[in-house]
């Protein structure tokens, strides 16, 4: 049903997604295994960066959805903790202790845009396909996809993908600022592990700069309701303040 590979390449490591017959699509199993490959990954000293890519020419086509089971109760343990599997590892990625690229070939929809915009930084292929999809198929965004689209792409182009069920290319990607290069297909694993490359010369240094990158920038930011509380104090004191001058 799938497997994730973990190769180490002169300081980097290669998590790769490979479940070719369903285009990388992701299993609660895969979850689990890529969750635990990373904590091989934060271990092992001697990396100081990461290239997470898809098999096949594919990065991900989403949630295997072979393992769904039409009208299962959503709440119910077993499903709750698969598809929790599936997003925690995510989540793992995105806090994985060195700098991440996504090498992206042929494909990132639904849950495999999720995987793709939980690195750091993105190479894609100038034409590769990337959609949200959620609600073509009648389902709600999930994996925190708005918020990690929004950090990255910003509120507009978060609407029309997972709003409008917008899809890009890898072009149009980059030049949204959803990618940092898009490239010809056959030279996304190469640009990708050359970027990586660089951090990883120095480990030590590489996992002390991107701790300060996602400590500073995020995620989390603050919700809007929570913003509005959070500003409101000093909002208050600054009204007095000018009041009283």
């Amino acid at each position: 049903m799938g497997q994730v590979h973990l190769e180490r390449r002169d300081g980097v490591a290669v998590l790769t997604v490979d479940s070719v017959e369903v285009k990388n699509g992701l299993t609660p199993d895969m979850g689990r295994q890529l969750a635990e490959l990373c904590e091989e990954v934060d271990a092992d000293a001697s990396i100081g960066a990461a290239v997470v890519r898809g098999a096949g020419g594919t990065f991900c086509s989403g949630a295997d959805r072979r393992r769904w089971r039409p009208g299962a109760d959503q709440a119910e343990d077993a499903t709750y903790q698969e598809a929790g599997a599936v997003y925690g590892a995510f989540m793992r990625v995105g806090t994985l202790a060195v700098p991440t690229v996504a090498a992206v070939r042929g494909a990132a929809v639904g849950a495999g845009i999720n995987l793709m915009l939980a690195t750091d930084l993105r190479v894609v292929a100038t034409d590769a396909r990337i959609m949200a999809g959620f609600l073509r198929i009648g389902l709600h965004p999930g994996g925190g996809f708005f918020t990690i689209a929004g950090r990255t792409a910003g509120r507009e182009a978060t609407a029309a993908m997972g709003l409008f069920s917008e899809e890009i290319d890898g072009a149009r990607a980059e030049q949204i600022g959803l990618a940092w290069r898009a490239v010809p297909d056959e030279d996304v694993d190469e640009v990708a592990f050359a970027l990586a490359a660089q951090p990883a010369k120095d480990p030590d240094l590489a996992r002390q700069a991107v701790r300060s990158f996602r400590t500073e920038l995020g995620p989390p930011g603050l919700a809007w309701d929570a913003a509005l509380h959070f500003e409101r104090a000093t909002q208050m004191w600054s009204q007095r303040r000018r009041n009283s001058t």
